[in-house]
């Protein structure tokens, strides 16, 4: 049988909402709540007052281009697709992958488009994520925020698919777009072949 999720009821009660913690990025909350089984419970959730975007940028040549930085919470040095976060209510998505392209790369494209959506970790915060691929590229000077210390990459496309594959890059967003984008260029190469 297969069930549509969006006729689904939600089978936790909440009866309360507490604002423990807040900054300029995020907010968390606890919950006082009946669980499913209807035993009482509590579930913290962070809320993001950004929306995540994540752009895979790929030249003519095959290329991608990834940013490296050390990601203080992990105490690790990770390779990346450009990210960044769009401000909820102000500035949509595309508008900031266009931005975040251009500030952490130097790099503008003129062709766009929406690989996807993704939640990151669902069972904990809300935060949503836009992947886009970026094409037709012209490389100008970076201008990255004071806060960031980005070194830029530029590698074969395929060498990237392979870093995901071999845990060498482990940002949700970045493994979901790259592999995305490698299934878009399987399929577009499959039609192709098929129309021919």
């Amino acid at each position: 049988m297969i069930i549509h999720m969006q006729t689904e009821k939600n089978p936790w009660k909440k009866l309360s909402t507490q604002n423990i913690y807040e900054n300029p990025w995020i907010k968390v909350e606890e919950d006082q709540v009946l669980n499913p089984s209807g035993k009482p419970g509590i579930y913290g959730k962070v809320l993001f007052k950004n929306k995540a975007v994540g752009i895979v940028p790929i030249d003519t040549e095959g290329n991608i281009y990834l940013v490296g930085q050390f990601r203080y919470p992990l105490n690790e040095y990770s390779w990346e697709i450009p990210e960044g976060g769009s401000p909820i209510g102000t500035e949509n998505p595309l508008e900031t992958a266009v931005r975040e392209l251009k500030e952490e790369t130097g790099l503008e494209a003129q062709n766009w488009e929406l690989l996807g959506k993704i939640h990151t970790s669902n069972s904990v915060t809300d935060e949503e994520g836009f992947i886009y691929l970026a094409q037709k590229l012209i490389q100008n000077m970076a201008n990255p925020e004071d806060c960031e210390d980005i070194k830029v990459m530029k590698i074969p496309f395929l060498k990237a698919v392979d870093m995901v594959l071999n845990s060498e890059i482990t940002d949700s967003i970045s493994m979901v777009g790259i592999l995305m984008a490698h299934q878009k260029v399987l399929r577009n190469q499959l039609i192709l072949k098929n129309n021919n």
